[in-house]
């Protein structure tokens, strides 16, 4: 898979947190992860592992985002978006080899294709507050 494959299946594994309780999140991991057909394999390791990495900084991440959101609270943000705004953060914040650039491009582009008509530039805005 290319970077922004694995990145998209990122996406949409974190994205299933937001529906399912703490702890059927392992379940829905190995869900996922047979639903994708593959053998483990180094790609679907990092995938496993980086949605654990994400987890773990969730509380931080949303933290930082509250800071900078005016107006919007987490919890109030769109599913997707916050997924999205999550992934980011933490690429831009947490992996050092993922440029700030690339990972709010990656997430802009991933809003066009999963979130509403406005969800592109909601991500943007939030997104370059933080760097």
């Amino acid at each position: 898979m290319s970077r922004r494959e694995i990145r998209e299946q990122i996406f949409k594994l974190l994205f299933r947190t937001e529906f399912y309780k703490e702890e059927d999140l392992q379940e829905q991991r190995q869900l996922f992860l047979d639903e994708l057909g593959q053998e483990e394999n180094e790609d679907t390791h990092y995938i496993q592992q980086k949605y654990e990495d994400i987890l773990s900084h969730l509380a931080e991440i949303d933290a930082m985002v509250n800071e900078v959101a005016l107006g919007w609270k987490t919890s109030r943000m769109g599913k997707v978006d916050l997924t999205l705004i999550r992934l980011a953060v933490y690429e831009m914040k947490f992996e050092e080899d993922v440029p700030q650039g690339v990972a709010i491009n990656e997430a802009v582009e991933l809003a066009k294709n999963y979130g509403t008509d406005d969800s592109s530039s909601f991500v943007n805005g939030i997104l370059a507050k933080l760097t």
